[in-house]
């Protein structure tokens, strides 16, 4: 009994006093984004660590207790939390954060998806038939994503609308200023062989050619053959090989010698605590895997 006084006194100490909103963010790039916007105003909880894959955590008795604390949650949605979120949230039994209410938000609802329309049929892998859900790596949409978040704040917390959305023009301004620099500086590259989705907004978003996946199939391990069948067709290209730091790296080593390519093995979330710095710090990384390709 004295252990969990001395615990629940502990977490009451560790949220700042000025804080008015508790959020838990399912992944640290939106909780970031959420302290960019909120400012002072929300208290960030981040319920996944940046080394892991959000697709296939499990639901775990901290993320109950963060939702059950929280006023609103920010996810990724379109399905990349769907192992682990609704199971956290039942458990967590606290009726503002339920999907459809105010608590409950989406980023991919809040700006368009690459592979919308895809069959859900788990024959073709790990797919999302609502469209690729890994659009933090998209500095442009994650400031479309920070407006509908600032509107979301200020329906909870009306008297710092204002604030919140002036905090959410500031990370716009920010990603307008950096893109020409990052697209400038990506305009020679001859494209990046990518071990899953999970980079395709950013390529996009730089307008750098993609030249295929590790994956046979999105979740699916590369075989063998799949791996010679990638470098015959690769043979007379030049490239860059990119996979995220909770992916294995053989596979990438190995079309890295046979092609005489690079591998690069970058983190794809800042730290739990990270903040718009290491946002623009972690995109610039990728940006300079580009610029060389020897």
């Amino acid at each position: 009994m004295k252990k969990l006084l001395l615990a629940s006194l502990a977490w009451m100490l560790w949220l700042p006093a000025q804080a008015d909103l508790r959020v838990a963010a399912t992944v640290p790039n939106l909780g970031m984004l959420t302290r960019a916007v909120g400012g002072d105003a929300v208290t960030v909880m981040v319920m996944s660590p940046p080394d892991r894959d959000a697709h296939y955590l499990e639901a775990r008795p901290s993320m109950m207790v963060m939702l059950r604390r929280a006023d609103l949650v920010v996810a990724i949605g379109a399905e990349l939390e769907v192992g682990w979120l609704p199971a956290a949230i039942q458990g967590a039994n606290n009726r503002r954060v339920q999907p459809g209410q105010p608590g409950y938000f989406e980023a991919t609802r809040k700006v368009d998806l690459l592979g919308k329309g895809r069959p859900a049929d788990r024959a073709l892998g790990d797919v999302h038939p609502h469209g690729n859900p890994h659009i933090y790596l998209d500095p442009e949409r994650m400031a479309l994503v920070g407006y509908a978040l600032a509107e979301r704040l200020g329906e909870l917390l009306p008297e710092r609308a204002d604030e919140f959305q002036q905090n959410a023009e500031r990370f716009s301004a920010a990603v307008a200023e950096r893109m020409p620099d990052w697209r400038a500086r990506a305009k020679e590259a001859p494209g990046v062989l990518l071990y899953h989705e999970d980079a395709d907004y950013l390529l996009h978003a730089l307008d750098v050619p993609l030249l295929g996946y590790i994956e046979p199939l999105p979740g699916i391990p590369p075989t063998a053959s799949h791996l010679r069948s990638l470098v015959r067709g690769l043979a007379d290209q030049q490239g860059v090989i990119w996979s995220m730091n909770y992916h294995p790296t053989r596979a990438g080593e190995y079309l890295a010698r046979e092609l005489g390519w690079r591998s690069v093995h970058l983190p794809s979330q800042v730290a739990v605590d990270g903040d718009v710095d290491a946002y623009w710090a972690m995109i610039d990384a990728w940006v300079r895997a580009l610029e060389t390709t020897e």
